[in-house]
């Protein structure tokens, strides 16, 4: 368990920021009929910078806590994008 969590802001043109020990990364977030999308496992792996790499566990775990307490449904696809800053 880590001692702080990542933070979800959702921002126009369908993107949901994420904050992660001070380092942002952007994921889909469709408008309209609220939904999450997170690249699988596999996916992120292959797409992340270093200093991400090992945390789809943490941001997974996180963001689907966050995506109940907003009603909102979460998918893991391959096909998911994710843009880190």
């Amino acid at each position: 368990m880590f001692a702080t969590r990542i933070t979800f802001a959702p921002r126009w043109k369908e993107e949901l920021v994420c904050t992660m020990d001070g380092r942002r990364f952007v994921i889909e977030l469709t408008m309209g009929e609220l939904h999450a999308y997170l690249p699988s496992k596999e996916a992120w792996e292959r797409e992340a910078p270093e200093w991400a790499r090992d945390h789809w566990d943490r941001v997974h775990e996180d963001l689907a806590t966050w995506c109940r307490g907003q009603s909102m449904p979460l998918s893991v696809e391959d096909r998911a994008w994710v843009s880190f800053e």
